[in-house]
């Protein structure tokens, strides 16, 4: 019989619960939104289809940390060619910076909502604070603080139940959906796929799981002792498994807010969490909103540091510097000094005026261009016993991840079609 001992599930949840949580950043948080407003319960679905897909792909990325001792990129940097690995790390800090800007003007937004004040001033809080939170912070004491950020997702389950939710139509049409064949609707689906499925969260937790066993265990040891890799194996399932599911479930509730209350009153036209939020106030109460203006600011303070962070570990690894959150800010100068450019770019582009809402497309759209040949590439190391030894994915974890690969194709082709060619 199952034994399920909540504190000790607690303990193994660690990188993935934390890659799932910033998953619902700001940005996505606008994403479910709009999902909501627009076809109130007809998109609940896609919450369902993308969970297995989300949890393969991750997987694939911890593993192949786990098992390498190695992150991503210096992974990639090993076995392809520079001409290969450049490109698609570019484009993932030139997507990465872009996410953080509309995640540091969607906080301010929030904020000012509830007490007003220069949103500007807010955007400038936040990402300072992220910054010297990474910089002054021991690893295993941060990792303590995104743990607890993750409850800030919670709002929204809140959210729910503050809201008048018909439960039996919510069921019918999640299992039974509408589908609608307009260019939006699909336009809304991609950018689900997208915001679930996103290069950052691949190479955030691959790091994760280096900085596990460096700091953690303050060694390599799983490359030289495979006899204790299978408990780190089975852990990694477990955080991986349920920390996406956690991502998924707080998508679907948020999706499920916005539906009950915005799409039921009319409203929508939502193309901002921080819109959403002000929506909400009139139609759902004081109390829905402060939740719902509350999660964004503490997805935000959880996301932002998670896609600077994904976007040093590449490029460090790249440039063969070390990376890692467990060192000092002497000993890894260039890693810091990524997160810092990251996270300061994100600052000056909300300054610069950019529409936050073009700004998201096109890092939906970059996001797209890195995903699937860098899945392509997971997958294609995952399965060589040249990167993996005796610990290659079976085919279960395969399955999936070529089935998010393919998914991901087919997104991002219909995403670039309807932005270039509409």
């Amino acid at each position: 019989m199952f034994n399920f001992k909540f504190p000790k599930l607690i303990k193994k949840l660690g990188p993935g619960l934390i890659t799932g949580a910033a998953d619902d950043d700001p940005s996505g948080i606008a994403t479910y939104s709009q999902a909501g407003a627009q076809y109130g319960f007809g998109l609940l679905w896609t919450m369902f289809f993308t969970y297995p897909l989300m949890v393969g792909i991750q997987l694939v990325s911890a593993r192949i940390g786990l098992v390498t001792g190695r992150g991503l990129a210096e992974n990639m940097r090993l076995f392809y060619p520079k001409y290969v690995t450049w490109p698609l790390v570019i484009l993932l800090l030139a997507a990465n910076t872009i996410n953080i800007a509309a995640d540091l003007a969607a906080m301010a937004d929030a904020v000012k909502l509830v007490v007003g004040g220069p949103r500007h001033l807010y955007a400038v809080g936040f990402g300072m604070s992220c910054l010297l939170l990474q910089i002054f912070i021991p690893y295993e004491r941060y990792v303590r603080v995104l743990k607890w950020l993750t409850l800030s997702l919670f709002a929204y389950v809140g959210t729910v139940f503050a809201s008048h939710v018909e439960w039996n139509t919510v069921i019918k049409a999640t299992v039974f959906p509408e589908t609608i064949f307009t260019s939006q609707y699909v336009l809304l689906i991609v950018g689900v796929f997208g915001t679930t499925i996103s290069p950052y969260l691949f190479f955030w937790q691959a790091g994760q799981e280096v900085e596990e066993v460096r700091v953690k265990h303050n060694t390599t040891y799983l490359n030289h002792h495979p006899q204790h890799l299978g408990k780190h194996l089975k852990r990694i399932r477990i955080d991986t498994v349920v920390g996406m599911g956690f991502s998924n479930l707080i998508a679907f509730f948020i999706m499920l807010t916005t539906a009950a209350t915005l799409f039921k009153a009319g409203l929508h036209d939502i193309q901002t969490s921080a819109e959403a939020a002000e929506a909400l106030r009139p139609i759902a109460g004081e109390f829905t909103f402060i939740l719902f203006a509350a999660g964004i600011v503490g997805t935000g303070l959880l996301a932002v540091p998670v896609l600077a962070g994904s976007a040093a570990y590449a490029v460090a690894e790249l440039l063969k510097k070390p990376a890692s959150l467990g060192l000092s800010f002497h000993a890894a100068k260039d890693f810091y000094a990524m997160i810092a450019i990251a996270t300061l770019l994100g600052v000056v582009l909300d300054f610069s005026g950019i529409d936050p809402i073009k700004a998201l497309l096109w890092s939906a759209v970059i996001n797209g261009i890195v995903a699937v040949p860098l899945m392509v590439a997971l997958m294609h190391m995952a399965s060589r016993p040249k990167v993996m030894r005796s610990f290659t994915i079976g085919n279960q974890v395969k399955y999936l991840g070529w089935a998010a690969t393919l998914v991901m194709a087919i997104a991002a082709s219909t995403l670039g079609f309807m932005t270039f060619f509409k």
